[in-house]
This record gives structure tokens, C-alpha cells and sequence, in this order.
């Protein structure tokens, strides 16, 4: 059975296609293997292949094949590709520039979205995100954290608003905010000892998404 179609963009068939296109269509540079590609999303490998079928027949990806591994990757040719990368960017984006703005900050345990865009991508009702929360738990730099935060607002064009909690507050969530992020949506974006953004840990606190 179809999923449904993801409420941050549903002009999409499903959650899946629209990670997969923000995969390659934010980092055309780089080709993914059709089984890396159902690792990193959790999802079937034939699942995958059917969505990267669709994709490669439309024109948007580009595919090839080394051995028995099909490698996919961005076609930059297509007249698409640069208003989709635009789309991706301002929907899926927020995961991408996150984990990549926030990599390497000195003393960070936790980095992760919450509110409206983690709604949204949790599959949550309601209107579009106007701005992004992020949520950082350590004890890092005040300053790196907020640089982080211009950088990532500069790239998605939108306002990203950060927050900092120390280890001990996050895991006792006796702080109002805390436990408003531990009892809503929230996906993971980075954890400790991450050689690389995270891009697909999502929880909602007690709740499955």
C-alpha cells in the first residue's frame, strides 16, 4: 500500500520519494547505492527501487550500474532540478543544513529539530513552518551555537532559533521547555559520537511517530 503523501510537501507521493530526492537533489555531487539508500530510510530495498524508477524515468535522477550495485545520484540536467532543489531546500532542507551546520560543536551531547517543522514531518497536522527550532544539549559555546544558527537561517532563508539545555536538565525534563520537547515532535539530527548528521532519527517522546 501507497504511504501518504508527506504534510511538510505533499505535492509528493510519499515521505520515502521525498527523502530520497532530498538525498541526492541537495548533495548532487555525491551517488548512492539503492541499498544504502533503504538502510538510511529504514524502508524495503524493493521499495526503494520502485521509487528510484520513478524518479530515474521522470529524468530527475541519474542511474548506473557497477557490478550488481545500481548507483543513483541528481540529474543537473533537467530544466526541474534547480526549482526542485529550491522546494527541498525550504521542506526537507532544515534536516540537511542542521546536521551539517551543527556538526562539530565542541561539547554538544544532542542536537535535534522540534516544533512546527518537526510536526510537519512527523506527518503532524497543521500550517506550514515559518521558522525552525533547534534544540542543543551540552555544554557548548554559546557563540558556536549561534554562528551554527546564522549559518543554517542564512542557507534556508528561514529564522532558526536555538536553544541551549545542559546534559542534567535534559534528562531529568524538570524544565518547562524540556519536557514540552520530550511530550511533542522532535526529530534527531545529530548525537554523540555521529561521524555524520543523522539525518533520518526521528522520535516524538513517548509517542511513535
Amino acid at each position: 500500500m501507497r504511504s501518504a503523501a508527506p504534510a511538510l510537501l505533499p505535492i509528493f507521493r510519499s515521505r520515502l520519494q521525498a527523502d530520497i530526492l532530498a538525498a541526492l537533489v541537495l548533495h548532487p555531487d555525491t551517488e548512492h547505492t539503492v541499498t544504502g539508500l533503504a538502510e538510511r530510510f529504514g524502508a524495503a530495498p524493493s521499495t526503494v527501487h520502485g521509487e528510484v524508477k520513478r524518479l530515474t524515468d521522470a529524468g530527475l535522477l541519474r542511474r548506473r550500474l557497477i557490478g550488481r550495485s545500481v548507483l543513483v545520484r541528481a540529474n543537473p540536467d533537467n530544466r526541474l532540478t534547480g526549482a526542485l532543489t529550491e522546494l527541498l531546500l525550504l521542506s526537507w532542507g532544515p534536516l540537511q543544513v542542521v546536521g551539517e551546520e551543527f556538526a562539530g560543536l565542541e561539547g554538544a551531547d544532542l542536537v535535534l529539530i522540534f516544533g512546527s517543522w518537526a510536526a510537519r514531518y512527523l506527518e503532524r497536522p497543521g500550517k506550514p513552518p515559518n521558522d525552525l527550532d533547534v534544540l542543543v544539549v551540552g555544554r557548548p559555546s554559546r557563540d558556536d551555537v549561534y554562528d551554527a544558527a546564522d549559518r543554517a537561517q542564512q542557507r534556508l532563508g528561514m529564522p532558526v532559533n536555538p536553544v541551549l539545555r545542559t546534559q542534567e536538565t535534559w534528562r531529568q525534563a524538570s524544565d518547562p521547555l524540556v519536557h514540552q520537547i520530550k511530550s511533542g515532535p522532535f526529530v534527531e539530527v545529530l548525537m554523540p559520537d555521529d561521524d555524520e548528521p543523522a539525518e533520518q532519527r526521528a522520535d516524538a517522546g513517548t509517542a511513535q511517530p
